[in-house]
């Protein structure tokens, strides 16, 4: 896919994701708004930037992959699938329904470019390291491994397995994007189980740690180019993020995290995503 480097022209398809996230929340009537919200500008820096990938041929053998840990803000992950042509953009509505390719939680192959199933926190590092030791090391190609990762997962036993694995056999095609928006279900991460500094943890698993602002597409865009040049580690990119961004009565609210909008909240969400430039534009339901 070609990469687009316009980063006015970036935002703007993030704000679109961001739409299509609150209308199919709105239709489903279940799912978490929150972080996918937040995580809008990572996932389009991705898809329309940092990936080698093609949306025609999605199996492509020479292709990234992303492994999304966090599997409850999948409705970000639909969006930009959608956006970006893996399927038509009709089917974000069918989200959560019966018989729907895009559950409540991503199933593997269930719908062009979802790469792993997830449900219980903490698997998909595992999966990711795993993947990109194979590749490395059995395959023997340039292939890279996204891993997304929520900062409420860090508590996971599993993620520190992962990363001590990762860490030993220093795999520099493995990058995981934590997003770091400190909320968790139950409220703040720092109160449920302190988590800081984890820049320092990373790194005393022999990682190279990169810090960003979750929602400058550039920053974002640069830190990944960054960690594909690093050949003798696995890098962990922090991105600080707001949970609910460009939605003000979501914003930084736990609440949020695992709750859709109503049709009242849904239209009142869009029309604050107006104040991040531009229109919101008709929903393609074609």
């Amino acid at each position: 896919m070609k990469k687009i480097t316009n980063i006015k022209k970036l935002n703007g398809i993030a704000k679109q994701i961001r739409q299509n996230i609150i209308k199919s929340l709105e239709i489903a009537e279940s799912g978490h708004s929150a972080g996918p919200l937040g995580m809008a500008d990572v996932f389009c820096a991705l898809y329309f930037n940092v990936l080698n990938h093609d949306p025609r041929r999605p199996n492509l053998k020479e292709r990234d992959r992303v492994i999304l840990s966090a599997g409850h803000i999948c409705p970000v992950w639909y969006a930009t699938l959608a956006e970006s042509g893996y399927f038509p953009k009709r089917e974000l509505w069918t989200l959560r329904k019966f018989g729907s390719k895009l559950q409540g939680h991503p199933h593997y192959q269930s719908a062009p470019g979802i790469e792993n199933a997830s449900g219980p926190l903490g698997q998909g590092a595992s999966i990711a390291a795993g993947l990109a030791y194979s590749i490395r090391y059995f395959q023997k190609s340039q292939e890279h491994v996204y891993c997304i990762m929520g900062d409420g997962e860090q508590d996971e036993g599993q993620v520190w397995e992962a990363a001590m694995f990762a860490g030993k056999y220093m795999l520099p095609n493995l990058t995981v994007i934590i997003d770091r928006n400190n909320i968790q279900i139950d409220g703040p991460t720092e109160e449920v189980m302190p988590l800081d500094s984890l820049k320092d943890k990373y790194e005393s698993f022999n990682w190279h740690v990169l810090e960003v602002d979750g929602h400058n597409i550039k920053e974002i865009i640069d830190a990944c180019n960054k960690a594909k040049a690093i050949v003798e580690r696995p890098v962990c990119i922090i991105a600080h993020t707001i949970p609910g961004k460009g939605v003000k009565f979501m914003e930084g609210k736990f609440e949020w995290h695992g709750k859709p909008p109503n049709s009242i909240e849904a239209k009142k969400a869009l029309q604050q995503l107006r104040t991040m430039g531009g229109k919101v534009s008709v929903i393609d339901c074609e």
